[in-house]
């Protein structure tokens, strides 16, 4: 693609994972560290950099132009020889010199590398720290999971084939080694291990291995699969399952409003059953009557194949070098199913062919029982089978930074007569099936995005981007961050008198408001708009402060040093929760700095706490002081 194409494709999508734009400012390390994301990236095929492009905000859809590069020669020169010495291996990027505007740009395309190459990291940085994967559309630094996967090719041993010394083959129950022998016949009759004895079984699989010395030991495999309940919490104190139960629609840390849990902890395939069992047993159940009988049937409202797929994906592909439970939380109109270790699969390909298992040994096992495909398929089933039940789609997040992966199941029916009354409010606005699911969706689940949208209506991006745009200016969903973390929430508009109805709450006070269906009679400069908004929020929002509070706050520059800035936010979070856009408001900071700078170090130093813990990226999370105890 040429550097015209490059730009266009970018501001019709909004997003891209193949395309990065960076502003002259940034064509140092940022895009030095972008190309060894796509070098890493597996799958990928590379990418492209268009330097000397900036995103002009000061028009009323903000878009790419650009800006040039200064000396294109010279630049070009100096990025190829970083490319050539930077890195542990040689890089080679193809760099073409374009005018776009009389204004010149540089279009650089990134190929992958070859498996055994991998992984491209910075030298003077070295490992984990120093190499970078593509992630969406971001680039993030990798973690020991992601190097496992980047090992394409090389023999790497996965943290689930590892040796545990303090354990012994004692440690092993008998009876699931039976269990796993019952399950295998009943999958394959003729399978050769069947008629190995145990011994021979637990190499085979790899749950017993020598040690240097040449004893056998127990791994992490062998004793997540086949090792007894005591043997468990010695050597994985923290690692079970915790099924909660919530009486309403959000997490209530109060000490008075106490939750419900069962702790479950045995061996993976007892594990399993006895979960599935305790949430079947606990969900609301709808009643059936088969063809040709007279007896009704209980069915649960979600199905049993959609809960027995994504139990096996959260304690299959969990990370067991987190110690930390699995969390399964029913609430009263959702389950979430919370597992330590993020998708070793970027969100935008979750759900198509092709696995990527964090837990090899783990996997294989329960592959060969048919608890688990190898195929990635679990979540395309899942999506399907929500969909052919005629219930809301489930929703899954990522999250790298917490090392998460949840997965959240509504209870609500799709397109109910009651969505249909609610959904004639909006009739006059001649909206397509495409977007009337999507407004059902947004109004239970409290946001969406790109993936979602695609996800929900099976259209591809393009496709998704318009239809978004076209809800966010008939004023029904409010836009949330910019390029790649681009989001939508619903507007009051949208969620009207079942404001209460809804599982999140509404876009906040300070959303912007809805697009005029005049675009020319808007003001021309609409930041200077913003901007008076934003100031005018500010004014209220320092006006409910202790004077010395705000005496503090307008002698602020900055250049104040973050310690004196973080002492500051942690003296706003004593009086009450704030949410990371009002603090940047109040400070008269970018929102992204708040974050990284300064609310991050005191949530790491535990002298803040998030409002909603649970769900890290929800629309109306807050940060409050953390309670000391007397």
């Amino acid at each position: 693609m040429n550097a015209v194409q490059l730009i266009e494709s970018l501001n019709l999508l909004e997003e891209h994972e193949r395309i990065e734009a960076k502003k002259s400012s940034e064509i140092g390390k940022s895009l030095l560290e972008t190309i060894c994301a796509y070098a890493n990236e597996p799958g990928l095929g590379g990418g492209w950099i268009i330097a000397g492009v900036a995103r002009d905000e000061n028009t009323l859809f903000p878009a790419y132009v650009a800006e040039g590069v200064p000396d294109p020669e010279e630049l070009s020169a100096d990025i190829a020889t970083k490319c050539s010495s930077v890195f542990n291996m040689p890089l080679r990027v193809d760099i073409s010199t374009e005018s776009v505007n009389n204004k010149p740009v540089l279009a650089i395309f990134v190929p992958e590398s070859a498996p055994q190459d991998k992984p491209i990291f910075f030298k003077s940085q070295g490992l984990p720290r120093g190499a970078f994967r593509r992630i969406g559309s971001t680039d993030q630094h990798c973690t020991e999971d992601d190097l496992i996967a980047l090992y394409t090719g090389r023999q790497v041993e996965s943290f689930d084939s590892g040796i545990l010394t303090d354990a012994s083959e004692e440690d092993f129950l008998a009876e699931t080694i039976d269990e796993y022998r019952k399950t295998r016949a009943e999958a394959n009759p003729d399978a050769e291990e069947l008629q190995w004895t145990d011994e021979e079984l637990l190499q085979a699989l790899g749950c017993i291995r020598r040690n240097e010395h040449g004893q056998w030991y127990p791994t992490v495999a062998g004793m997540v699969l086949f090792g007894k309940p005591t043997a468990l919490r010695r050597c994985f104190p923290m690692i079970r399952v915790d099924y909660i139960r919530i009486a309403g629609r959000e997490w209530v840390p109060d000490p008075d409003h106490r939750f419900e849990t069962i702790e479950l902890r045995d061996p993976l395939f007892r594990l399993i059953r006895r979960t599935l069992a305790t949430i079947l047993d606990d969900l609301p159940k709808a009643f059936g009557l088969k063809e040709n009988t007279l007896q009704r049937e209980e069915i649960s409202i979600i199905p049993r194949r959609v809960l027995r797929e994504a139990l096996v994906n959260a304690l299959m592909h969990r990370s067991y070098r987190n110690q930390s439970p699995v969390q399964i939380i029913r609430y009263s109109n959702r389950l979430e199913i919370r597992n330590p270790g993020f998708s070793l699969k970027s969100m935008e390909h979750l759900g198509e062919p092709g696995s990527t298992p964090r837990n090899p040994k783990i996997a294989a096992v329960l592959h060969e029982t048919r608890f688990a495909e190898t195929k990635g398929s679990g979540i395309r089933v899942m999506r399907q089978m929500m969909e052919t039940s005629g219930l809301t789609p489930p929703l899954f997040e990522s999250d790298r930074g917490q090392d998460l992966f949840v997965a959240r199941f509504f209870f609500h029916h799709f397109l109910s007569p009651e969505d249909l009354d609610w959904l004639s409010r909006f009739k006059d606005m001649h909206l397509s099936e495409e977007q009337a699911r999507v407004l059902i969706f947004v109004r239970e689940a409290g946001a969406i995005d790109n993936s979602t949208y695609r996800d929900l209506n099976k259209v591809d991006v393009l496709t998704a981007s318009q239809s978004l745009r076209h809800l966010r200016d008939s004023g029904l969903l409010t836009q949330k961050g910019r390029g790649p973390a681009t989001w939508y929430q619903p507007t009051e508009l949208l969620l009207g008198a079942n404001n209460s109805e809804s599982s999140f709450p509404a876009a906040t006070s300070i959303a912007p408001q809805s697009y005029s269906s005049n675009p020319q009679a808007l003001d021309s400069n609409p930041q200077a708009l913003k901007e008076v908004f934003v100031q005018e929020k500010r004014k209220a929002m320092l006006s409910e402060l202790p004077q010395e509070v705000i005496a503090k706050i307008q002698t602020l520059g900055q250049r104040h040093k973050p310690e004196e800035i973080q002492a500051l936010i942690l003296s706003l979070c004593n009086l009450h929760p704030w949410k990371a856009e009002e603090i940047a408001v109040l400070l008269n900071r970018n929102i992204e700095t708040v974050r990284q700078k300064y609310l991050r170090p005191l949530k790491r130093e535990g002298l803040i706490v998030m409002t909603r813990p649970e769900v890290p990226n929800d629309p109306e999370q807050a940060y409050t002081a953390k309670k000391v105890d007397n």
